[in-house]
């Protein structure tokens, strides 16, 4: 199996369209209660659905090759962010910054790390492709 996307609630379609197409997502569907985009980089789909009683508590994470510079592009373009880029015990440079709902984004940058850190357990990451 593959991952092709996650959907996370949203108080208002609206805003919270805008808030994403901003940060660089791409709008593929377009509805009064729902929206798919593409991600900035690859081929990940990203949605956004209609809840009244959200709750926040989504943690989206977003790779850069450099944290820093994407950190200080997004404060230009207007994004306020919760915690500026840091170092990480596990290993990442992040900087977290929240959706119009509260939902937590983690700019990011793991390298190696992300699929290999030092602590991994051993496992078959074969694909059957």
């Amino acid at each position: 199996m593959r991952l092709n996307q996650i959907t996370i609630p949203v108080s208002e379609i609206a805003r919270s369209k805008s808030f994403y197409e901003r940060l660089g997502f791409r709008l593929l569907v377009n509805s009064p209660h729902y929206c798919r985009f593409l991600a900035p980089q690859g081929d990940t789909t990203f949605s956004l659905h209609v809840d009244e009683s959200v709750q926040p508590g989504a943690v989206i994470y977003l790779e850069a090759d450099d944290v820093d510079a994407e950190f200080r592009r997004l404060q230009t373009a207007g994004f306020r962010f919760e915690t500026s880029p840091r170092d990480e015990s596990w290993l990442w440079r992040e900087a977290i910054l929240l959706d119009p709902d509260g939902h937590k984004i983690k700019l990011y940058h793991a390298g190696k790390n992300r699929i290999d850190p030092p602590w991994r357990v051993a496992c078959d990451t074969r694909s059957d492709d």
